[in-house]
């Protein structure tokens, strides 16, 4: 489907409020379907979704069209939607008594429960009905587990201007319309623009800037207070797919968008990314990775994943529905990809998120925080990304005798965890364990954990480590030496907060 046979969204309100009046939003699909049919479609399994809309209703109708991509009955359809404005528009066809849909059209609910909807391809809504399976050059693909990811770990905090690079069906431009006064989205392909721009209008959200091109090079040289992009981070031979793979050999695309974001961003100013990153033979993954933080940047890298190249080879094979084609031909594309590899001395693949924060106090001592953190985390978590930076403004300006003067709290929801024999007298460790946010767990000595249950916001640091001293029978002049790198760890992490920041 070129870009001219793609839906016009001028009249998009008047289909938005059909689709409102008949609850096809997120919250009437669960009620529709169910928990087990909602579930398998998001597996790409349709059998029960088709059994739950055998009925008349206009929800029944839209459900079929826009979500499973079935013809119904042209009477039904009029009863749905405006239908003479939506075959003049092209969101539908008519074929002899029937009519489809041109494109996916998949409700999605906002962070504050706004009814919004996702315009792409037909079969490319992420873990939809159709799945991406093989795909022609150029597709736009709807909502996945990694648009809702990036979503959520972005900071929302009010701006002036937000930059979408590489919108796609334009989900992070969505979101940024929230809370950004000016958002411009750019992508290298056109149909993706035309797309985002369907997506806005049918979720009654303000029109972007739409800008054709590569990676930065539509904006130019202008700034923004928030950068977020989804790239084509797919590390792969070749650019068969735009959708995914970026182009650029090995992980140059998302090197290249991290090092050249720190010029676009105004002071203050974040940018996050998902990104692939190389493990290379004689090369540590966090070398590399910091590396790619321009100067003026301050940088938290998450690597939530890493498999090794046969695993991410055969990943990315599936998603392109290559293990359905010749086996000969699969195991030709396979054995490309291995060598790839080889070539590049690469032994796995990681898979994370890349934040940036632009400051002038990083400029001679940026906080580049790289760490593995493979475990479930509650999102969204803009506000706990703004914290960590917050904490390292906080650490890298108080030195140990500011910190040991200090006060603090323990942060909300930090529970205690005992561990060792049942019977004994006192635990083998202790474990201070978060249930929000990065939901970390750490070690803990006698200590730390009696530190931390008294902090209160009460007395100042060292005043509590005196009173431990004098109850452990311990120096305290020692205690007071070596606790500030365990209270840094402590505040680093969120565990502890600074009383004033509170």
């Amino acid at each position: 489907m070129s870009t001219t046979s793609l839906p016009a969204p001028d009249r998009s309100p008047r289909l938005r409020e059909a689709l409102l009046a008949a609850a096809f939003t997120a919250d009437g699909l669960l009620d529709l379907l169910g928990a087990p049919a909602y579930a398998a479609l998001a597996r790409s399994e349709t059998v029960p979704a088709l059994r739950a809309t055998r009925g008349d209703a206009p929800l029944d109708t839209l459900v079929r069209l826009f979500l499973l991509q079935r013809p119904v009955p042209y009477e039904r359809a009029r009863a749905a939607l405006p239908l003479a404005e939506c075959l003049e528009d092209g969101w539908v066809v008519q074929e002899g008594d029937e009519v489809r849909a041109t494109v996916d059209v998949r409700p999605y609910s906002g962070p504050e429960d706004q009814d919004w909807f996702i315009v792409s391809d037909l079969g490319c809504a992420v873990g939809g009905a159709g799945g991406i399976g093989s795909h022609e050059e150029g597709v736009v693909l709807g909502v996945g587990g990694a648009s809702t990811t990036l979503a959520g770990i972005t900071v929302r905090k009010p701006v002036a201007s937000a930059l979408d690079l590489g919108t796609g069906s334009g989900v992070q431009a969505l979101h940024a319309s929230q809370h950004a006064t000016r958002v411009t989205a750019t992508d290298l392909n056109p149909r993706a623009l035309v797309f985002t721009r369907l997506t806005l209008a049918l979720s009654g959200a303000t029109p972007a800037d739409l800008r054709e091109g590569s990676l930065f090079e539509p904006v130019g040289t202008e700034t923004y207070d928030l950068v977020v992009s989804n790239p084509p981070f797919v590390i792969s031979p070749g650019a068969r797919l735009t959708y995914r793979d970026g182009g650029m050999g090995g992980d140059d695309l998302c090197r290249t968008l991290v090092q050249q974001a720190g010029d676009r961003l105004n002071d203050g100013g974040y940018a996050h990314f998902l990104a692939n990153w190389q493990h290379v033979d004689g090369e540590e993954w966090q070398d590399r990775l910091r590396s790619w933080v321009p100067r003026g940047c301050d940088a938290w890298i998450v690597q939530r994943e890493m498999q090794d190249i046969t695993q991410y080879a055969e990943l990315w094979l599936r998603d392109s529905g290559d293990h359905r084609t010749d086996p000969a031909q699969y195991a030709a594309r396979y054995d490309a990809w291995l060598d790839e590899f080889e070539a590049r001395k690469t032994k796995g693949v990681g898979f994370g998120w890349i934040t940036l924060r632009k400051s002038q106090s990083s400029a001679e001592n940026p906080s580049i925080v790289i760490e593995e953190w493979p475990h479930p985390v509650e999102q969204p978590l803009g506000e706990a990304v703004e914290a960590h930076f917050a904490r390292q403004d906080y650490l890298r300006t108080h030195d140990d005798a500011a910190l040991l003067a200090d006060h603090f709290t323990l942060a909300p929801e930090v529970m205690q965890e005992q561990v060792g024999l049942p019977g004994a007298e006192d635990p083998e460790h202790v474990v201070l364990r978060q249930n929000r946010g990065m939901r970390r767990a750490t070690k803990v000595d006698a200590v730390g954990a009696g530190f931390a249950g008294v902090c209160d916001g009460t007395l100042p640091a060292g005043r509590i480590l005196d009173a431990i001293a004098q109850l452990m029978n311990e120096d305290p002049v020692q205690l007071r030496d070596r606790t500030p790198q365990a209270i840094r760890l402590l505040v680093g992490e969120g565990f502890l907060e600074p009383a004033g920041q509170v």
